[in-house]
Parts: structure tokens; sequence; C-alpha cells
């Protein structure tokens, strides 16, 4: 009687050389495109930089396949499809050759960053291709061909609006806290909360911007209770009459964004830092659009580069404290 023993196939491990130019990818990457994040990140230890720019670097890539304007809705979804096989592929052990998957698997294995995490952040993202709704769904649409607006995606209800930021944002968070290191685990839902708060700003912010390309993330419901239509936002803007609408949502960041006195002193102290200069840049930055009244409408609003610099040798000063 004989047994036949199957060898398991071996599990891909780049070198260390490939893995340094891989995470030099992934942090170019980062400074190119993370403007608010790559701050937060400088104070950080080497090996913490490195692996929040991978996960960044990776939602940096979700985020240029749903943006492709180019490309039709349904190809975009298709290459979403692609590059998340390809990531699971990755993290099976396979072998590859791209940078980002090379930075990222090494990162999950470094900080126990579960794979549910990172689809997560991909169907978040995925879900700005999704079908807006149909014209005959909506009070305001007219009769025969709607609108290319008309045609926005938009979401009801802020539970509804909720899904899509607890994925695009408080997962970013619930993965930052693995790279961050925690035990307490009522450090989870605080920072799900903290990515909430900080999806809420970007949201006001680019409320205009994201309109023009047919998202409309303010919930229906809102507009509702200031007596405003979303199609407003393609008329020439009424900056007071569109404030207290995004009064109501700047509350809303506010009270989420006192989640991160609670997280501070549950993650690890050489992480703290980082946490504080990321909370401050948005916090800032919230408050400078609600010291312009909310008018978002004639330009992005942003810290300049000189108040982020300040915040950062703050950072670095706690850090060596």
């Amino acid at each position: 009687m004989s047994t036949v023993v199957q060898e398991m196939p071996a599990v891909f491990s780049p070198t260390e050389s490939q893995l340094a130019v891989a995470y030099s990818v992934c942090r170019r990457i980062a400074r190119t495109a993370a403007r608010n994040f790559y701050y937060a990140f400088l104070v950080l230890p080497k090996p913490k930089l490195q692996a929040l720019s991978a996960v960044y670097a990776f939602m940096r890539r979700c985020d240029d396949i749903a943006d492709d304007e180019t490309l039709p809705v349904p190809e975009r979804r298709g290459q979403m499809g692609q590059w998340l096989d390809a990531v699971h592929h990755a993290q099976s052990g396979e072998p590859t050759d791209d940078p980002i998957l090379l930075a990222l698997v090494a990162t999950q294995r470094r900080y126990s960053i579960p794979d549910v995490l990172l689809d997560q952040l991909a169907y978040g993202t995925a879900m700005d291709l999704q079908e807006p709704w149909a014209p005959e769904e909506d009070e305001h649409s007219r009769t025969g061909a709607p609108a290319p607006h008309e045609r926005a995606l938009r979401y009801r209800t802020f539970e509804d609006l909720y899904l899509y930021c607890y994925r695009v944002a408080s997962v970013v968070g619930l993965v930052c806290i693995r790279v961050f290191g925690y035990r307490d685990p009522e450090a989870e839902p605080l920072a799900e909360k903290l990515g909430l708060a900080f999806q809420l700003t970007n949201i006001i912010r680019d409320v205009k911007e994201d309109a023009l390309a047919y998202r409309i993330y303010i919930p229906e419901e809102d507009f509702g209770r200031f007596g405003i239509s979303p199609y407003e936002l393609y008329s020439p803007p009424d900056v007071p009459r569109f404030a207290p609408l995004l009064e109501l949502e700047t509350k809303r960041a506010r009270e989420y964004y006192k989640s991160a006195d609670e997280l501070m002193p549950l993650i690890d102290e050489d992480s703290q830092p980082a946490l504080w200069v990321l909370v401050t840049v948005y916090q800032r930055l919230l408050e400078k659009i609600a010291a312009q009244q909310f008018d978002v409408f004639h330009g992005k609003i942003s810290l300049t580069r000189w108040e982020k610099l300040n915040i950062l040798a703050k950072g670095l000063w706690k850090r060596l404290l």
C-alpha cells in the first residue's frame, strides 16, 4: 500500500531588494497624491511609513480605475475586477512583479491586516461605478431623456451614505490602527467613526467637484430639509442658500472627530504623533471651510503648504518628547 504525498506549492517571497524598490514606488505615489495623509506618514517610524504608503498606493490604484473617464463604466468595473483578482492571487502566495502588490502583501503579513478589509476598500470605490437611480424613480426628473446631471449617482439617506463612507474611509481607519498598533478592541469603533469624519470633510470640500463628475454624496433627505434640489449644484452657486446644508454635514463631522481624543491613548506611542497630525490637518481644513462661510464653489479650499508644515513640525516635536 503506497501513499502519494503532494507537495504544497511554494509561497512566493520577494527578495529584500525587490521589497525595497516596491516600498519606494509606493512611497513616491503617496508623496505625490496623498496631499494630507502623507504629512502624517512622515512622523511614523520607517516600517510603519512604508506600510501605510503601500496601503495608500493600493487605494490610489482603485481610485484611478474608478475615476478613469476615458473608459465607459462597464469597462472600469471590469478593470476593478481584474485588479482585485490580481490582489487575491498575490495574497495567496502567487508570484507578482507589481510593486504595489509586493509591498501590500508584505505589509499585510507584517501587520496582520485581514484580506476582507482591503476587499471592502475596493468595494467602496466600486460603489462610484454603480448605476444611478432610474429617472422614473426621481421626482425631479423630466419627461423624455434625462439630462446628464439627472443621471448623477446619489444617496437617499444618511444611512445609505454611511455604507459608502464605511467602506472608503472607516475601513482605512481600521487598517491604519493595525499598522499603528493597539491592544484594546475599543479602538476599532473609534477608528471607524474617525474615518467617517475624514470622509465627511472631503465630501463637504469637494461637493461641487464631485457633482461635476456626476456624484452627489450629500443625502437627498438633507437637501430636502432645506428645500434644495441636488440639481441646483449644476446652476450658478447661491452660496448662502447652500451654507445651512453644508453646516449640517459639518456638525456631523465634528461629532465624529470627538472619537480621536478617545482613540489616541489606545494606539502605540510611536504612532500617536502621526494620528495627531492627521486629525489636526483634517479638522483645520473643516474649520477653514466653515470660516469661509462654506463657499466651496469658487475654488478648492485647502490648507497651505506652510500650514501643513507647521502641523508636521509640531507632530515631529511630539514624537521626540
